[in-house]
């Protein structure tokens, strides 16, 4: 779970979908089913996709992943109540995979120690609001040969809650639509590896 000192922050956890509704625990309660537009304990359903759903929490709209862990929303990204440090689970596959966002548009993280920067696709960088195409370019070897690349800096970067400023980041046109979260982010964390837990904690 995520490890927060917000107020006003929930954690809250996907933990079922329905046609269009979702099963929510909120800072641990029972599951709630809620469809969008509902509010229970502060969190509002804003909208639900096959294995994700929008919501809404102090005035701020993360997507949470079915099946992954609480996810801190509504958290302080500045001062005293920012957080400070999460915990990552690994998957059935070993892969730390989470929802976080750039700029504010919701993405689906692979944790990946290999990446120099965070990674994200042409489509994920116009969500964002990135004009890619302005940043330096430059070339990378793929599974489908050498693609063009682009060097940008990300404005904000969240993971959990997590927020860090100021991100290199690589626009990379690959098919997957998972970005990459490199070591231009992990690097300014404190990161620890228990077998399938992953601690990131802030440095200052």
């Amino acid at each position: 779970m995520a490890m927060a000192a917000n107020v006003g922050a929930a954690e809250v956890a996907l933990v079922g979908i329905f046609p269009g509704k979702a099963v929510l625990t909120i800072d641990g309660s029972a599951p709630r089913i809620l469809t969008p537009g509902q509010s229970v304990g502060g969190v509002k359903l804003i909208s639900v996709e096959r294995d994700a759903a929008t919501i809404e929490s102090a005035g701020k709209r993360e997507r949470v992943q079915l099946g992954g862990q609480p996810y801190t929303v509504g958290a302080s990204d500045e001062g005293s109540g920012a957080v400070q440090s999460i915990t990552l689970v690994a998957d059935s596959r070993g892969h730390f995979v989470t929802a976080g966002s750039v700029n504010g548009a919701p993405v689906t993280f692979l944790v990946d120690t290999g990446a120099s920067t965070v990674a994200l696709t042409p489509e994920q960088a116009k969500s964002a609001g990135i004009n890619y195409m302005a940043g330096q370019t430059g070339y990378a070897r793929t599974a489908n040969g050498v693609v063009q690349t682009w060097r940008v800096k990300l404005d904000k970067v969240t993971i959990n809650g997590l927020s860090l400023q100021d991100v290199d980041g690589t626009i990379l046109p690959v098919g997957s639509d998972v970005a990459l979260l490199g070591m231009s982010f992990l690097n300014r964390l404190n990161m620890s590896r228990d077998g399938s837990t992953m601690i990131l904690k802030r440095r200052y």
